[in-house]
């Protein structure tokens, strides 16, 4: 099935990009940490109805409820640890500069933070990953869609940074987790990440 583009919204209707800025809101809450039990909850019983018209994120979408009712919290965070803490070594990086330079802090991140400057943010104090972190990305695209600042917060630079710092890697970490054998519900997850970004990128290929 192929994807169908997100129709972005003009200035008279703001609820796609409301829906937009949730849904890379709501999948930074996910992979910064696992869901606690009230989050967890809340899945549980979230409606499964496509977030836009056209239903293509819905499938992906119930996935992950499915797999919040299937999978009791402590065992999402198990899971969570053993995918991508470790001990010594994560199974899997959540990090771009893994993905696309094969290491960690690598020429990526480095570029990363020149883009963040020149849009005006950096990282808060207290944080300890990365500013490359898949949960600080879709933190940023968040803030571009979501920002009241035209200057920085339009669709020009939403579709520079998702191009160049998420588009470039989120496939390959989609599979990674897909295929690790104690991969549950974050498979679930990455499954509704792998549908969000080929939406995304259909969206954004629309405005060439």
């Amino acid at each position: 099935m192929k994807p169908q583009p997100i129709q972005f919204a003009t200035p008279t209707d703001e609820r796609e990009e409301l829906a937009r800025a949730e849904i890379y809101g709501l999948l930074a809450q996910l992979f910064v940490a696992p869901p606690d039990a009230a989050f967890h909850a809340q899945l549980r019983v979230a409606p499964t109805e496509a977030p836009t018209p056209g239903g293509f994120l819905e499938p992906a979408w119930s996935e992950v409820v499915a797999a919040a009712r299937r999978v009791p919290p402590d065992a999402v965070a198990a899971e969570y640890d053993a995918l991508f803490l470790g001990v010594g070594r994560a199974e899997i990086f959540l990090y771009a500069s893994f993905h696309l330079a094969g290491a960690l802090n690598d020429r990526p991140l480095v570029e990363l933070r020149a883009d963040l400057r020149t849009l005006g943010l950096e990282r808060a104090d207290g944080v300890s990953e990365t500013e490359d972190h898949i949960a600080s990305l879709c933190e940023v695209m968040r803030f571009l869609i979501a920002g009241d600042d035209p200057e920085i917060c339009n669709l020009e630079q939403q579709r520079r940074f998702f191009r160049i710092h998420l588009q470039t890697w989120a496939e390959a970490l989609c599979a990674a987790i897909e295929a690790h054998p104690r991969a549950d519900f974050y498979r679930a997850v990455a499954g509704f990440l792998r549908a969000f970004v080929e939406v995304e990128t259909q969206g954004f290929d629309l405005i060439d």
